[in-house]
């Protein structure tokens, strides 16, 4: 099932957030999350806040149903624009994501892009994005979300290979998100993006060639390219514990991702952040951009987080309870967290080192430095960025960057 909600304090009823929430949020970008949470299978390894009919047959009643979950998150964008207040700032980003939020109808997605503009704006360059099943979208229903206001569009492909689809239980057949590459491109989508998985069990070396290859040849203008995470719970953890598939170590998953810059790199996209590569600065997802860099979004829908001047809540998981809350006028919050200064130092570090731009040494305190330094000598971090008061990962610091981050937050 789903993974846990963090603890924290009480989400008040209205939603309301500290005065401090707000101050100089003029100069910070502001984006939205829409949460779909529908599946209509539940993948091996996904630990997401996503449910299957089965799952929400008979705990949510028409309260969970998927027919009229659009309203229903619609009226969160709605206590959003109270919870801002005259907030001036127009929307930069929005991206909905799941789940599988192309099991919704087109007009649902755009009705509920429709809200966020209805109630902020949007800005002129706004990104505007959806995640989609390969098998879940046809060329009409594309041009629907084209025509809606949609400009990029990100397909999970993980894997060219049958067999890796097969213990991932991903449902789409091999080939198809290459086809969703050109639909999306004939449809009129600026951009596209495929997002890859490595280090599944039974994967080769030459599985994730291929996928690459199929990747590349399709023609998006980015790339996300994940190491396979193994999450208790999941129906994949328990097979790995049965001695059913193998563990992937991490040698595998530091080759694989070697296998992937080199691929990536060779046909022209480059790495601005450890896990996504791009054709283009355009090709970046400004979206995912916009939390590495700490600035505010709101997240709407079951689950869901969001991040406001250093004030951090997220909503009750259950489509049901989250429907019921907004139908009673409360908010969906089900905890909150204000964060300190050295909590958004810390957060600062581990999130902007993961850049292509890293981070500055003078977030560091002295043993952070220290750290820093050695980390230079090591070939962790590049020297010339460090002359300049930066820290930035080098091609190995990228494979090691959990530790690097560690050390320098220590």
């Amino acid at each position: 099932m789903p993974s846990v909600l963090p603890d924290g304090e009480p989400m008040p009823e209205d939603g309301a957030l500290p005065a401090s929430a707000l101050l100089g949020s003029e100069a910070r970008p502001l984006g939205f999350y829409l949460h779909v949470p529908y599946c209509a299978t539940r993948c091996g390894y996904c630990d997401f806040n996503t449910y299957t009919a089965t799952e929400l047959r008979g705990s949510g009643g028409v309260l969970a149903s998927r027919d009229n979950y659009a309203a229903t998150l619609t009226d969160e964008v709605r206590l959003a624009r109270k919870v801002l207040g005259d907030d001036p700032r127009p929307v930069r980003t929005v991206f909905v994501g799941g789940g599988t939020p192309t099991l919704l109808a087109a007009d649902d997605l755009v009705r509920m892009l429709g809200a966020v503009r209805d109630e902020f704006g949007l800005a002129d360059d706004a990104e505007i994005t959806t995640e989609a099943n390969p098998e879940s979208v046809d060329p009409a229903y594309l041009a629907a979300l084209r025509e809606g206001g949609f400009n990029r569009i990100s397909f999970g492909m993980q894997s060219a290979r049958q067999h890796v689809l097969k213990v991932l239980d991903r449902t789409h057949t091999p080939g198809r998100p290459e086809a969703c590459v050109a639909e999306a491109r004939a449809a009129g989508f600026e951009h596209v993006n495929l997002d890859l998985i490595y280090g599944t069990p039974g994967e080769s070396d030459d599985d994730w060639r291929a996928s690459l290859d199929a990747a590349i040849g399709a023609g998006p203008d980015h790339v996300s390219a994940y190491a396979l995470i193994v999450e208790e719970g999941t129906r994949l953890a328990r097979r790995i514990r049965r001695g059913e598939v193998p563990m992937t170590d991490d040698d595998v998953h530091a080759d694989r991702y070697l296998i992937a810059d080199s691929a990536l790199a060779d046909a022209g996209f480059h790495w601005y952040e450890v896990s996504n590569w791009a054709t283009s600065e355009a090709g970046r997802c400004l979206h995912n951009e916009l939390y590495w860099r700490g600035a505010d979004w709101w997240g709407a829908g079951p689950g869901a987080h969001s991040h406001v001047g250093g004030v951090r809540w997220w909503n009750v998981k259950h489509p049901g309870a989250y429907a019921a809350a907004l139908a009673e006028g409360r908010s969906p919050g089900a905890g909150r967290e204000v964060l300190s200064e050295e909590d958004r130092r810390v957060e600062r570090v581990l999130l902007e080192l993961r850049l292509r731009d890293g981070c500055e040494l003078s977030l560091l305190k002295p043993a952070g430095l220290a750290a820093a330094e050695r980390a230079v000598r090591d070939g962790l971090l590049e020297a010339a960025p460090y002359g300049e008061g930066r820290a930035v990962l080098t091609l190995r610091g990228r494979l090691l960057a959990d530790a690097v981050v560690r050390d320098l937050v220590d």
